[in-house]
C-alpha cells in the first residue's frame, strides 16, 4: 500500500492518558489534512483508546504496557506496512505543540531523523540540577556520534523518513530511554543522518512528570548507563527486504 507523497503518520504512544489525548488527536487533525493519526494504546487501564478513537485517530491496543519503545515500534511497523513514507511522534500529554510538527518535518529535507529540540533559544522550557547536567553531558557524547551539533537528544518529539523508519522496524529498544538515546545512537551508526529544529515545549494539561530531586538524579544516573549501553551496541542495519517491505 503507498500513501500519498504528503501523507504523514503521526505516532501518538499513550499510556492511561485519557484526559489528554482526545485534544492531542484533534489538534493534529486539525492542523493537517496530510496528518494521519496512529494511537498506540500501551495497555491502558483507563478509557485511552476510545477517547483517541472518538477524536478520530487509528487506535493499535497493546495487551500490556510495553513502554515508549515497544509502543514506538509499533508505530513505525504500522507506517511501514501502510506505506508512509515519512512519521513523527507526538506525545499524548499536549507538550508537544501541533503547530511545530510542519517544522520537524522540514529538517527531514536534509537528514534521515528530525528532532525537535528544546534548547535551542525557543519558547522557556527550563530544566534544572542533575537532570540537566545529564542532558548536556548525553547531548555531547550524542553529538560526537551524530558527527553534528545537537542540544536535546533525549527529546521524543522527532520524525523519520523512510530510511529511518525501516532501521526503527529493524532495532527500536524497549529499555529505559531506548527508544531516545539507545535508538539516535544505533540509528547513527548505522549511516542515518540527524539534525535538530528548535520547537518550544508546552505544559502538561493534566497530571505531573517526576522532576523532584531524587527523580533527577536517579535520572542522571541511569541515563548515563543507558549511553553506555547503546555506545557498546553493535549496529543492526535494516535489510533490503524491511526497507521495501
Amino acid at each position: 500500500m503507498t500513501q500519498e507523497p504528503d501523507a504523514v503518520l503521526v505516532i501518538v504512544p499513550a499510556w492511561n492518558e485519557s484526559r489528554n489525548v482526545g485534544n492531542t488527536v484533534r489538534e493534529i487533525i486539525s492542523s493537517s489534512a496530510a496528518y494521519h493519526v496512529a494511537v498506540i494504546d500501551d495497555g491502558s487501564v483507563d478509557d485511552t483508546g476510545d477517547v483517541a478513537r472518538a477524536a478520530g485517530a487509528t487506535v493499535l491496543r497493546l495487551p500490556f504496557n510495553l513502554g515508549v519503545g515497544g509502543a514506538m515500534r509499533t508505530g513505525f511497523t504500522y507506517a511501514q506496512r501502510k506505506g508512509y513514507r515519512r512519521a513523527i511522534q507526538v506525545d499524548a500529554d499536549g507538550q508537544h505543540n501541533p503547530a511545530d510538527i510542519d517544522r520537524v518535518l522540514a529538517g527531514l529535507e536534509a537528514a534521515d531523523i528530525s528532532i525537535g529540540a528544546r534548547f535551542s533559544d525557543v519558547g522557556d522550557y527550563k530544566v534544572k540540577g542533575p537532570r540537566r547536567w545529564a542532558m548536556v553531558v548525553l547531548a555531547r557524547i550524542v553529538s560526537r556520534v551524530a558527527k553534528t551539533s545537537l542540544t536535546d537528544v533525549t527529546s521524543g518529539f522527532r520524525a523519520a523518513n523512510e530510511k529511518a523508519i525501516a532501521q526503527y522496524v529493524s532495532y527500536y529498544p524497549a529499555e529505559y530511554l531506548g527508544d531516545t538515546l539507545d535508538s539516535l545512537v544505533v540509528a547513527c551508526h548505522a549511516g542515518l543522518r540527524v539534525t535538530q529544529v528548535p520547537v518550544a515545549m508546552r505544559p502538561r494539561v493534566h497530571g505531573n512528570p517526576s522532576q523532584g530531586p531524587i527523580g533527577s538524579t536517579i535520572y542522571l544516573a541511569r541515563s548515563v548507563m543507558a549511553l553506555g549501553l547503546a555506545l557498546l551496541r553493535r549496529p543492526r542495519l535494516a535489510s533490503r527486504s524491511e526497507e521495501t517491505a
